[in-house]
């Protein structure tokens, strides 16, 4: 039974259909206009899964591919190439959340095997290990497909440089989504309606909609500093 008053509940909806509409949008464009660089044909719409309008007019702005290949294509203020490199670390990230969430709402032995009931009563801080392992592997994959290409490496060499690339922002990516669910799930939902939000419950993935915008916030200044140093490519 759903315990969120019926006003949230059609916000969530609303939110994740819009969302769901800005992604499906840019997919349809990208069919028609495919990304110079591959992988982000599929960062675009992920990342419109949370950020909505705002990431739709980013694209439109900032990441829409030219007509054809003789158009000039402006390179981006720096700001921007910051925000887009924060956005492909968090669209890997997103995805290996939505596997987790569901894998271990579908499976809760996973949850136990991580710790439920062990070290912690609370199943979502078990699901966390999973989605942190989840999404720093995907995330690095995206960056591998990003970095490897640009610099012409190896596949050890491109490895390698996905993983320094990615750690970082990566890892404060997820403390960001990590805080941000925390203060929802607990600080609101729990006590305000008395519960948390389920994984099945529109409620949940409109709270991870927010929590990924905080992801996006707490990794931005390092990947700010990942492309000054040259470890993360402008894009």
């Amino acid at each position: 039974m759903n315990h969120f008053p019926a006003s949230l509940h059609t916000v969530a909806i609303a939110s994740l259909f819009l969302g769901g509409v800005c992604a499906a949008i840019i997919a349809v464009d990208e069919i028609r206009r495919p990304q110079k660089m591959w992988i982000m044909n599929i960062v675009w719409p992920v990342t419109a899964l949370f950020g909505s309008l705002l990431w739709l007019g980013a694209y439109y702005r900032w990441g829409r591919a030219p007509a054809n290949d003789k158009s000039d294509q402006q390179k981006p203020p720096f700001p921007v190439m910051v925000g887009k490199g924060s956005s492909h670390c968090g669209a890997g990230c997103a995805l290996g959340d939505i596997v987790a969430e569901w894998a271990a709402f579908g499976f809760p032995a996973i949850a136990v095997w991580l710790g439920w009931h062990s070290w912690t009563d609370e199943k979502i801080f078990a699901v966390w290990i999973l989605d942190f392992i989840l999404a720093y592997l995907l995330g690095v994959v995206f960056q591998y497909y990003t970095i490897k290409p640009m610099r012409d490496l190896s596949v050890g060499e491109g490895i390698w440089a996905a993983v320094k690339a990615d750690t970082a922002s990566i890892t404060s990516w997820q403390v960001g989504m990590y805080g941000g669910m925390a203060f929802i799930q607990f600080l609101w939902f729990k006590r305000s309606f008395g519960n948390t939000a389920e994984v099945n419950s529109p409620e949940f993935w409109f709270a991870m909609q927010l929590a990924m915008l905080a992801g996006f916030v707490t990794s931005y200044p390092v990947n700010w500093l990942l492309i000054r140093v040259g470890w993360k490519e402008e894009m």
